[in-house]
């Protein structure tokens, strides 16, 4: 691998301090109950900030949904009542367009964090149920300075405006759909989930520091015969536990993947796996060895 880009330089002994801005899901193993255990496995100490609380997530028949915006600006003013100090900002998904602001406060309080941006807005083509144009419009305005923007092609496409290719896309196509999350202003580019139908999952990471997208690495990991809720997630948790843990971008990337396939196998001998969502208890020593 030659993308080689550090973002953190981890002292042994310091705890790093994350907010994990994100939605709180009672059921179905993703957002914040993925992102607070599996950030912790790599050692950092992670400050929630709740954008919505789910009973269970939208791909459910039946859940219930709670807006938070209204909380949030106490919730902050509190934190910095209390010098509250952090070392990055790990975003994922929003309850409104209003809550962008919210983010935006924390990079202006908070200038020496680093912008980790997870633009969870839909999967396979289409946008997640409570998701609106106007939130799609304003989660496009974190990706000009993240340290590091890691979407699906779904949420490439509603960010630059692009059709969605599908799956299945070849390397002169990743190369242009790179390059353009770069020209949003993004430092770094962690492009998920690229699938050719050969027994393979691709992921590409590039850096603004190198140059274009054409010196963009490519990640290759097994694909399983199964799909699990959640994934995409503990991909974007455990990438920047790994970033946090002070590995590069292309090795976080890297053991983010093969983090996902081994949560995965752990996840198919537990009962309802299909519906349960991504069981990763198991294997948080992955995590947690990066940083012993």
């Amino acid at each position: 691998m030659t993308n080689d880009v550090t973002l953190f330089n981890r002292d042994p002994k310091y705890i790093p301090r994350v907010a994990a801005v994100h939605d709180m899901c009672g059921y179905g193993k993703c957002s914040l109950t993925a992102a607070i255990p599996i950030l912790s496995a790599a050692g950092c100490d992670v400050c929630p900030v709740p954008t919505a609380l789910f009973s269970a997530h939208t791909m459910y028949k039946d859940f219930t949904f709670h807006d938070t915006t209204d909380i949030l600006p106490g919730y902050l003013d509190a934190w910095r009542k209390e010098d509250v100090e952090l070392d990055a900002v790990y975003s994922g998904f929003l309850g409104s367009a209003d809550q962008v602001s919210i983010i935006q406060r924390l990079y202006t309080e908070y200038p020496q964090s680093l912008r980790l941006v997870d633009p969870v807005m839909g999967d396979a083509g289409k946008m997640y149920p409570t998701y609106t144009k106007e939130l799609c419009d304003a989660m496009g305005r974190l990706a000009n300075g993240a340290d590091i923007l890691m979407p699906n092609l779904t949420e490439a496409s509603i960010l630059t405006g692009r059709d969605y290719p599908g799956q299945n896309i070849g390397d002169e196509e990743v190369t242009s759909w790179v390059q353009a999350l770069l020209d949003l202003g993004a430092k770094n580019v962690v492009l998920k989930g690229i699938d050719r139908n050969d027994g393979s999952i691709r992921n590409y990471v590039a850096s603004a520091r190198l140059g274009d997208a054409s010196h963009m690495v490519e990640l290759e990991h097994e694909k399983l015969p199964f799909m699990i809720h959640g994934t995409g997630d503990a991909f974007a948790s455990s990438l920047c536990g790994a970033i946090m843990a002070g590995k590069n971008l292309a090795e976080s990337a890297r053991i983010a993947g093969e983090f996902v396939r081994s949560a995965m196998m752990s996840t198919r001998n537990q009962p309802h796996y299909q519906e349960r969502g991504v069981s990763f208890e198991l294997n948080l020593a992955e995590l947690t060895s990066l940083v012993q």
